[in-house]
């Protein structure tokens, strides 16, 4: 109950008025074995929390608000601060999606550190000539779902000639594309030559990073024409690595077990990412898009999930979520990658890039 307000001491007090609602503070301290001013500062935070108030009939004692409005009340509220979270992350997001355009815009920021590219033909002169100068690692985010037949053939050779340079090629992609048969046939192709392949339910933007020293992330991810940036400032490279990083010990190997991505609360990781967006305040359709699924799957999951949480709404359904913990879930760390990464910084994953990624850079 904490999420609604409830610490542990209110908890316990609330139950024993549950059951004996007119026990006034010394009965209650007596069966906590609690000192009475302890009760007695207690029951004062459940009247601030409008569960009990002030007894009309017998000094000194509380009467219990019915359950039914009082901890509705509650849930309200909660709803309320929910809601006022996500329009502050929307507003956020927005901020920072403004920012990053003035400066995409601003010819004067072109420099060493930072070049803007626009145009399909001028990016995939940039991935290939990148690709084909990495010696160590290439590193790639490539969410959106299926990717187009014609991206994948223009990719194939570009990584092809990576791995057998010896360069660590690694991918991680949406857990979606196991439904799409060109997608899926090129990642295990991928990972037989031996490149890495790892998926996630939902991605950060498009992104490639060559030798952990230049990365290629677009200009507006929502955008593709507004092309790329090129950057190799030591301090965001570093901390673009780190995201890189952290996502792949999140991400399951794509040839592991599904079953395996079920938590002990029957969620699926999806679920639990489509949880976590929705928290956030994405529309429907912004959830599929980051899922890589249709709007029609993501309302299903949406809907099924409000059905098992008993919500009438998504802001209720976020509350409950909270209340059993189930948010967050999504972004934690796997411990089986972790081993995996440890000791490794030759720089990984992320396939040789090239129209895919191009397409991806830029936002498509």
């Amino acid at each position: 109950m904490g999420q609604l307000g409830l610490d542990a001491d209110a908890e316990a007090v609330y139950r024993i008025l549950l059951k004996r609602p007119r026990a006034g503070v010394a009965e209650i301290a007596e069966g906590l074995d609690w000192p009475v001013e302890r009760a007695r500062h207690t029951l004062d935070r459940l009247a601030e929390l409008t569960l009990v108030r002030k007894s009309s009939e017998e000094l000194g004692k509380v009467r219990l608000v019915n359950p039914e409005f009082g901890l509705a009340g509650l849930l309200q509220r909660r709803e309320r601060e929910l809601a006022q979270h996500q329009q502050a992350v929307a507003a956020t997001r927005l901020a920072i999606t403004q920012m990053l355009t003035e400066y995409g815009d601003d010819s004067g920021a072109q420099t060493d550190e930072v070049r803007r590219y626009t145009g399909l033909d001028a990016i995939n002169s940039q991935i290939e000539r990148l690709a084909q100068g990495a010696e160590s690692s290439v590193e790639v985010f490539a969410p959106g779902g299926a990717q187009t037949e014609a991206a994948l053939e223009a990719a194939r050779p570009l990584d092809q000639a990576a791995v057998e340079r010896g360069v660590d090629v690694r991918y991680i992609y949406l857990d979606s594309v196991r439904n799409d048969p060109a997608t899926l046939h090129y990642a295990r192709w991928l990972d037989e030559i031996g490149g890495e392949v790892r998926v996630l339910p939902q991605l950060p933007p498009r992104m490639i990073i060559f030798d952990r020293r230049a990365a290629i992330v677009p200009i507006d991810p929502e955008a593709a024409a507004r092309g790329v940036l090129i950057l190799r400032g030591a301090g965001v490279v570093t901390a673009l690595v780190s995201l890189f990083r952290e996502t792949w010990a999140r991400a399951q190997p794509l040839c592991g077990s599904r079953a395996a991505t079920v938590d002990p609360d029957g969620l699926t990781r999806q679920e639990q990412a489509v949880l976590d967006l929705l928290f956030e305040g994405h529309t429907d359709e912004v959830v599929a898009r980051k899922l890589g699924v249709s709007v029609r799957t993501g309302r299903r999951i949406t809907a099924d999930l409000m059905a098992r949480l008993g919500a009438r709404s998504r802001y209720q359904a976020g509350a409950l979520a909270m209340e059993r913990g189930w948010l967050g879930r999504s972004v934690r760390t796997g411990a089986d990658a972790d081993e995996d990464m440890a000791g490794d910084e030759s720089g990984h994953d992320g396939a040789a890039p090239s129209a895919p990624a191009a397409e991806g850079a830029a936002g498509g």
